[in-house]
C-alpha cells in the first residue's frame, strides 16, 4: 500500500526571521497604470541594498466556463491579443486591473463583461498570487465564473481582442504543447484542471 502524504496546512516557516528594514523610500517614476518606488533597505545581515519596486494596485483574472453543453469537458472563454511587451500575440484569460478603492470581485465582474461581453451568475474565488514578487508587487486574484450568458462586449480603445472558446480539453493540450505562453492563463487552467479531478469543483 502505498504510504499518504499528509499536506501541511500552512508551509512551514523559520522562527525568529527577521525582516529588513527600510531607510528611505522615494518615488523614481509614476504612470497611468503603475509607479517605480526606490527603496533603501538594511538587510537582516546589515548589508544595505538599493531595490527598485514597481507598485500596482492588482489586477483579477478571470475562467469564464460554460458546462451546459458538456460538463464533462467544458467550453472556457479566451481572448488573443498583441502584448506589446512580449512582442507577440498571446492566448489568455481575460484579465484586467483593479481601480482604486473598487473591489477585486467587481473588477472582475466589469472586466468580464467589458472584454468579452459574458456575465455570469455564480463567482468563485481560486487563488490570489503575486505575479514576479522579486520586484513586482502586483497581485493577481482568480475567479471562477459560471453561468455564463453572452453579450457585447466594450473593449477599450486601444484593445484588439478577439474572444472566442476552447474546451477545457483543448485547452490542457495546448498547454502540454508549450502553446500557452501567459502565467495567469497556465495558473488559472491548471488549478481550475486540479480541482475539477479531486472533486472540488
Amino acid at each position: 500500500m502505498a504510504a499518504q502524504i499528509k499536506t501541511p496546512s500552512a508551509p512551514p516557516q523559520t522562527p525568529n526571521k527577521k525582516k529588513p528594514r527600510l531607510i528611505s523610500s522615494k518615488l523614481a517614476y509614476k504612470g497611468k497604470v503603475f509607479s517605480v518606488i526606490t527603496d533603501k533597505v538594511q538587510e537582516p545581515g546589515g548589508f544595505i541594498n538599493t531595490r527598485d519596486v514597481i507598485r500596482h494596485n492588482g489586477s483579477i483574472v478571470i475562467l469564464a466556463v460554460d458546462e451546459s453543453k458538456n460538463p464533462l469537458d467544458p467550453d472556457i472563454v479566451f481572448e488573443r491579443q498583441y502584448r506589446h511587451a512580449a512582442g507577440r500575440l498571446l492566448l489568455e484569460l481575460p484579465a484586467g486591473r483593479v481601480e482604486p478603492k473598487e473591489a477585486p470581485l467587481a473588477a472582475a465582474k466589469r472586466e468580464l463583461m467589458e472584454e468579452t461581453g459574458y456575465r455570469a451568475k455564480r463567482w468563485t474565488m481560486l487563488t490570489r498570487y503575486f505575479a514576479s514578487p522579486g520586484f513586482l508587487g502586483e497581485w493577481m486574484q482568480l475567479y471562477l465564473a459560471r453561468d455564463i450568458t453572452a453579450g457585447v462586449a466594450k473593449p477599450e480603445p486601444d484593445e484588439q481582442i478577439e474572444v472566442f472558446r476552447l474546451t477545457l480539453s483543448e485547452a490542457l493540450a495546448l498547454v502540454s504543447a508549450k502553446k500557452i505562453h501567459d502565467g495567469k492563463t497556465l495558473i488559472g487552467l491548471l488549478l481550475y484542471d486540479a480541482a475539477r479531478r479531486a472533486g472540488r469543483l
